[in-house]
C-alpha cells in the first residue's frame, strides 16, 4: 500500500523540474525578443511629439523669416553688433562641407534618420534625456533634409551671430540648433550614466 505513494512522491520532483525548465525556457525566449518589442507609450509620447513639433517649428521659421527679411532689405538687426536675421542658403553641410553634393548629403541624412529610429526602437534605453535627444536629432535631420530635397539642395539659414568684431559665426537655423541641443543632452546623459554606479554602490553600503 505504501509503494505507490512513494512512486507518486518520487514523480513530483521530476515534474517540478520539468515545469521549472519550461519556465526558464519561456523567460529566455522572452528576454531574447525584448529588442523587437516597441518602446512603451510614455517613451513614444516623448519622441514623436518632439520630432513633429521640431520639424514644424523649423520649416515655419525658415519661411516666415525669409519672407520678413526679404521685405527688410535682406537683414534685420535683433541685437546690434551681435545678432541679426539674414537670408542665406547653404548648398553644403556644416561650415560648407561637401558643398554642392546634394545627393550625397541627402543619402547621409537618410542614413542618419535610419540610425536614429533604430536606436530609439531597439536600444532599450529608459533614460528620458536619451529619448528627448533622439527626438531633437530626428527633427533637425528632417528639417534640413526637407530643404535638400525641395529647395534645390540648399538649406535655408537665417541666424547670424557676431562672436567678435567683424567675425561671424556660420549662419544656422532652428534645425541646426535642435541638433546641437541633442548632442549636448547625449553628452550630459553619458556623464550621468558614468556617475550612477558609484551612487548605487554607496546606497547599498
Amino acid at each position: 500500500m505504501t509503494e505507490p505513494r512513494k512512486e507518486e512522491s518520487g514523480a513530483r520532483p521530476s515534474s517540478g523540474r520539468a515545469f521549472l525548465s519550461r519556465t526558464q525556457k519561456v523567460s529566455r525566449c522572452t528576454q531574447s525578443h525584448r529588442g523587437v518589442v516597441p518602446p512603451p507609450l510614455k517613451t513614444q509620447l516623448i519622441f514623436w511629439p518632439l520630432m513633429v513639433v521640431g520639424i514644424a517649428l523649423d520649416l515655419w521659421s525658415k519661411r516666415a523669416v525669409f519672407d520678413w527679411v526679404q521685405q527688410q532689405h535682406n537683414s534685420i538687426p535683433i541685437i546690434d553688433g551681435f545678432l541679426q536675421l539674414v537670408r542665406l542658403e547653404n548648398p553644403g553641410a556644416a561650415i560648407g562641407i561637401a558643398s554642392g553634393q546634394r545627393y550625397l548629403l541627402i543619402a547621409v541624412s537618410v542614413i542618419a534618420l535610419i540610425v536614429i529610429f533604430g536606436i530609439f526602437l531597439f536600444s532599450g534605453s529608459e533614460r528620458k534625456l536619451v529619448h528627448i535627444a533622439l527626438g531633437l536629432f530626428a527633427a533637425g535631420v528632417c528639417g534640413n533634409l526637407y530643404d535638400r530635397i525641395f529647395n534645390d539642395g540648399s538649406v535655408r539659414d537665417f541666424i547670424d551671430i557676431v562672436y567678435w568684431p567683424g567675425k561671424h559665426w556660420p549662419a544656422f537655423n532652428i534645425a541646426d540648433s535642435l541638433l546641437c541641443v541633442g548632442v549636448g543632452l547625449m553628452i550630459f546623459s553619458a556623464l550621468l550614466t558614468h556617475k550612477s554606479p558609484p551612487a548605487h554602490a554607496q546606497q547599498h553600503r
